[in-house]
């Protein structure tokens, strides 16, 4: 190594303060022609552990304004003149540093840019790393500088929000999230865990800018950083023994990566297919309860906020989840299934409503699979129905009130809807926070105690009659075999908002409802309107005319001959004109307009022709789930799977999960024959038995292995037929001698049960 070259090593980088993409391939020139990388690991090294270094690193290079050229001439003509009167010695010193100087004034200049634009070349840090990752000593000096540089980094964000004083912060964490090591081993244990603890600590307008500009940069990269947060999430937990004692929400690795995979998530939302200006009015959609709250009767302080929760990156970015229509990435690659094993949801429940100094995985859903999810809202909807009971209690011991802790109705079989729907109606008119409590049902004439499987035979029955065609309300399609409202209904509105009121009913009691409504019902629910995508569920056949219109390459006006006039039919059959613009009829669809007749087309069929019917459900609907999370936790898919339940019948899930008492156990031989009988079935008999036991024939969320059915002993051999306690999804079942009789009697009991009785 000659003299030159140990000048380089120990001295040019003493006033090294940041690295450029040119800089780093110079250097790395040097260091390959002497065969050691020692220069480029003190530049890595003393850059990368410096939060101010690496910020004012990898800049992009700004087009100057004109104004400034003639004087930035005259300077550079000064500075030329200064470093020809230098001696050659110093200016082959200073060689590498020349850029640092000029880049320091760019710096200054740079004031006056955008301040929400990032000034990475995202490009250049690319082919650097391309360029450095390979050799490990490098890589090495990367980790131990940034295990240095993290915490401080996490203490500026927390405590001085740096980010707020220079929006070039974020240079920081734009450049380390470009690696694409960070997901291998030795990050992991190390530099990865501190990185996401820090930037868990940016401000919202930090984690907003990170995810606008995140959004941009294609499934491939984003893909990269979902993998990287999902896996230290996981090698988190699998190293650690998470328990009811020893919470995963304390961890801070884990809640960290989780709240910058939130950043990712959304990112990838903003890269999806959107549809932010399509939104239903929200006259009505949130109704204030003007009750008051328990805290409010006792003088307390209210705990947590009336009303639904909102997502705060949601309000800063602008955009909601319901908004994507389809996400770059599946929402299924964000749920983390090791996390959802370990969560103790009721803990999880407490720090979401009540104590926010403790991080909350509900505050980031996307995490959580369906099933967790639900334990939530379980949670929630119970705490809300005890809440209401001890409210009724107050008033009762204070102003000496009879009123009932209960949503009790009485209904008759053969006049179900008249009766609850009644009552339900004056229900709502009268005290709607009664809606809260926890339902009770009775069948007049029956002795049945309803401990949840009354509950599920009444919502059945009420659904089988409310979506009777015959009765008008609702249409069905026979392709599609959904139902869609009936813009020609005899009915008022008070009776649509009464059947949105049995659709809230049900996921406030956790009862499954077999309906069957195409996904842009469930959009509709969250906010958004129909639009022609959404035909393709509700309307195919029409559906498939738009379309064929849109790609039509002949002259749509003189081969068609439509006009912005259509026709519908009526409760009677008789054809309506509707005209989709103002004299429609004189208007001719051609090449040039027919986007917007498809597009008017679609909204008048999903959103203004059933407007007055779809507001009055809608209004139903929130009146028992306005202050619930449920919009919050879930996509519009996950509330159809709520509400219906998985179509999905796995019956072996369920004998894997089912439990015995009474004596018997899995082994015994009349179980075996149970279950040799029903794997034998046809689906139509598989869902009678789980109706006959259960109360349903739909999955609960999750499946059937997430249904704990008990088959418990009844006897010895008889003549008996099973019984079932649909409130304990319980089969009694008599010790039959044999397989042929077991399932005669199973078969009788489930095609003729109807009806609760007191055994």
């Amino acid at each position: 190594m000659n003299h030159r070259d140990l000048d380089l090593e120990e001295d040019d980088f003493s006033e090294l303060n940041f690295l450029t993409e040119e800089k780093v391939c110079e250097i790395l020139a040097v260091c390959e022609e002497n065969k050691t990388y020692t220069p480029l690991v003190r530049a890595i090294g003393k850059v990368f552990s410096n939060s101010e270094f690496l910020m004012r690193s990898f800049r992009k290079v700004k087009q100057q304004r004109p104004d400034k050229v003639k004087s930035q001439h005259t300077e550079s003509e000064n500075e030329g003149k200064q470093e020809a009167s230098s001696s050659s010695t110093a200016a082959s010193k200073t060689s590498l540093c020349k850029g640092a100087e000029k880049d320091d004034k760019s710096d200054d200049e740079s004031e006056d840019d955008d301040d929400d634009e990032v000034t990475v070349d995202i490009d250049g840090v690319r082919r650097v790393y391309d360029k450095i990752l390979p050799q490990e000593q490098i890589e090495t000096a990367i980790i131990n500088a940034l295990v240095y540089m993290m915490p401080s980094v996490e203490c500026e964000l927390t405590y001085h929000d740096a980010y707020s004083f220079d929006n070039n912060y974020l240079n920081i964490f734009v450049i380390l999230m470009e690696n694409t090591n960070l997901h291998s081993p030795e990050y992991l244990e190390s530099a990865l865990p501190l990185i996401c603890k820090a930037m868990s600590r940016l401000s919202l307008p930090g984690q907003a800018q990170l995810a606008r500009l995140w959004s941009g940069f294609g499934i491939e990269h984003l893909n990269r950083m979902l993998e990287t947060f999902q896996q230290v999430i996981t090698f988190t937990i699998v190293c650690n023994d998470f328990d009811n004692d020893n919470l995963v929400n304390d961890n801070e690795t884990v809640a960290g990566a989780t709240k910058c995979l939130k950043i990712v998530y959304f990112a990838n939302i903003l890269a999806g297919e959107l549809d932010v200006h399509l939104n239903e009015e929200e006259d009505d959609l949130l109704m204030d309860s003007n009750d008051l709250t328990l805290q409010e009767l006792l003088g307390e302080e209210e705990r947590s906020p009336k009303g639904p929760r909102v997502d705060p990156l949601e309000v800063e970015l602008g955009v909601r989840v319901s908004d994507c229509r389809c996400p770059l990435i599946p929402y299924d690659e964000f749920v983390n299934e090791p996390l959802n094993d370990v969560v103790e949801m009721d803990k999880d429940y407490v720090f979401f409503k009540v104590n926010e100094s403790k991080f909350a995985f509900m505050t980031c859903p996307f995490i959580l699979n369906a099933v967790t999810k639900n334990q939530g809202l379980y949670y929630d909807n119970r705490i809300r129905m005890y809440s209401e009971r001890r409210i009724t209690a107050l008033y009762n011991t204070v102003e000496g009130q009879q009123a009932n802790p209960y949503l009790r109705l009485k209904v008759r079989r053969d006049h179900l809807i008249d009766d609850a729907l009644i009552r339900l109606e004056m229900i709502a008119m009268e005290n709607p926070s009664d809606l809260k409590k926890q339902l009770y049902v009775e069948f007049e004439g029956e002795q049945g105690l309803d401990e949840g499987g009354v509950s599920k035979e009444f919502f059945q029955l009420v659904v089988e009659e409310i979506f009777n065609p015959d009765i008008g309300m609702f249409t069905y399609d026979d392709s599609t075999r959904v139902f869609w409202f009936n813009p020609s209904s005899l009915e008022n509105e008070g009776q649509y908002t009464l059947i949105g009121i049995v659709l809230g009913l049900a996921i406030y009691n956790n009862c499954i409802l077999d309906v069957h409504f195409p996904m842009v019902v469930y959009r509709k629910l969250m906010g958004k309107k129909g639009t022609l995508l959404d035909l393709a569920d509700s309307h195919p056949a029409l559906h498939q005319s738009l379309k064929e219109i849109l790609v039509y390459e002949g002259d749509v006006e003189k081969d068609m001959m439509l006009t912005f006039q259509i026709s519908q039919t009526d409760l009677f059959g008789n054809p309506v004109m509707h005209n989709l613009k103002e004299d429609g009829e004189e208007i001719p669809v051609t090449n040039d307009n027919r986007k917007d007749f498809v597009s008017l087309y679609a909204d008048y069929i999903l959103n203004q022709s059933v407007e007055v019917q779809f507001k009055a459900f809608r209004r139903g609907f929130h009146m028992v789930t306005n202050e619930s999370p449920l919009k919050y936790l879930f996509r519009a898919d996950e509330i159809e799977l709520l509400i219906c339940g998985s179509r999905n019948l796995d019956f072996h899930a369920l004998e894997q999960s089912a439990e015995y008492d009474g004596g018997y156990t899995k082994d015994t031989q009349v179980v075996k024959y149970f279950w040799e009988v029903v794997h034998s079935f046809g689906e139509e008999q598989k869902r009678l038995l789980l109706q006959f036991t259960t109360g349903t024939n739909r999955a609960p969320v999750g499946g059937l292995g997430k249904l704990k059915m008990i088959i418990a002993k009844n006897g010895s051999d008889s003549d008996r037929l099973p019984t079932s306690h649909t409130c304990f999804n319980a089969l009694l079942l008599p010790e039959y001698s044999s397989k042929e009789t077991l399932q005669e009697r199973l078969l009788k009991a489930i095609t003729y049960a109807k009806g609760f009785g007191m055994l």
